[in-house]
């Protein structure tokens, strides 16, 4: 009797003070990281007040008046049509109280959109899932794609702390910098959002839209594609990790070291197991999500590629769609996506996995050759 005396005694709890109960719930907004941000918040702060205060006032006036002049109290209708100064007071006083709020929305607004007199700027491009970082003034760029493991996704393995918010490169920025971003995308409408910068930009095949950020405090900060962009909208994350300047440059240099080590890698002799290695890998981030990871496709959007005629027989149609795309389908062209390495490791992989076992390869230098006929 007295432990469901507890269970009721604690049900109830949580239904009379539910603040109680969901400690780490919370409906209102973060303040965020940057100056932006903590203007947005403000902002929203202010207008909920004057929100609040317009309810006060207006439902206390109308359960006032319900109350002091009901019928039972022997109260009688006033019959009156229009009041001049009554017009003239709900016409000013709403126009003021709108006048009040513009004025910082309006300054918050323009600030967010100077995006002038930027230190770095990047574009940032989407594709069906993942983004594209480029660092205009650094020559050089790479993808991010989702990290989380498909054990995961599948339910075969325990949720990570970061589910589905964690990718393999993030975007790395300076602390104190301002960072303008340039968003575009490549197929159809993706939005870039990261809640403790304020910012949210949709990204537009064919536009560019700009955006800026300056983050005061280094750390890792997470958001997401916010517009649906397709089957795996929800599985492609952003995560940007703010550092200190010292460390940015750091960063940039060794970035371009491995940029040009990855150029030069096209006139390396490839030996078949190195391609297949590397082209499991490249597989995996950038095609097991349409052709799944055993190579079985989701037909009729995503065909198999194990024993597909694609794969195991002419090779220069191979490697077209995989450089080019396929119009008109979910095919990607993937000659920008990935370097000349990845792209003759993938259709070596492609060609030799899954029981395809063609025995045949394509190097690095024969996609640059490719490429440049074109």
């Amino acid at each position: 009797m007295r432990v469901h005396a507890q269970r009721a005694g604690a049900l109830l709890g949580g239904l009379m003070f539910p603040a109680w109960s969901m400690a780490d719930w919370t409906l209102n907004m973060t303040p965020g990281v940057t100056g932006t941000s903590n203007e947005i918040f403000s902002l929203h702060m202010t207008i909920l007040w004057i929100c609040v205060v317009i309810g006060v006032v207006v439902f206390g006036v109308m359960f006032w008046s319900i109350f002091a002049h009901r019928k039972s109290q022997g109260a009688k209708p006033a019959n009156f049509h229009e009041n001049t100064l009554v017009e003239i007071l709900w016409t000013i006083i709403p126009f003021v109280i709108l006048v009040v709020m513009a004025i910082p929305a309006t300054a918050t607004l323009v600030d967010m959109y100077d995006t002038t007199e930027s230190e770095v700027d990047i574009k940032v491009t989407g594709y069906q899932w993942k983004w594209q970082y480029e660092y205009i003034n650094e020559d050089f760029g790479y993808f991010s794609n989702l990290s989380t493991p498909r054990e995961q996704i599948e339910n075969r393995q325990a949720k990570g702390e970061n589910y589905l918010l964690e990718v393999d490169n993030p975007l790395v920025i300076p602390v104190g910098k301002k960072v303008r971003f340039l968003l575009t995308a490549n197929d159809v409408i993706h939005s870039w959002w990261v809640p403790d910068f304020g910012v949210k930009k949709d990204a537009i095949p064919g536009f560019i839209n700009e955006t800026w950020t300056r983050v005061d405090k280094p750390g890792i900060y997470r958001g997401q594609c916010t517009e649906l962009c397709g089957k795996d909208h929800g599985f492609m994350p952003v995560v940007v990790e703010a550092v200190p300047e010292e460390e940015y440059n750091a960063w940039v240099a060794e970035k371009k070291e491995a940029a040009e080590r990855e150029r030069q890698l096209t006139q390396k002799d490839w030996t078949m197991a190195e391609l297949m290695e590397r082209g499991e890998k490249a597989y995996q981030t950038a095609c097991a999500a349409c052709h799944q990871p055993d190579g079985s496709g989701a037909p009729p959007a995503f065909p198999a590629l194990k024993g597909s005629p694609i794969a195991t027989q002419d090779m220069a149609a191979h490697i077209d769609i995989v450089v080019n795309g396929k119009a008109g389908t979910s095919m990607q062209a993937f000659g920008n996506q990935l370097s000349e390495v990845d792209l003759a490791a993938v259709i070596t992989y492609e060609r030799n996995a899954w029981g395809n076992n063609t025995g045949e390869m394509v190097t690095p230098k024969e996609i640059f050759d490719y490429k440049n006929q074109q």
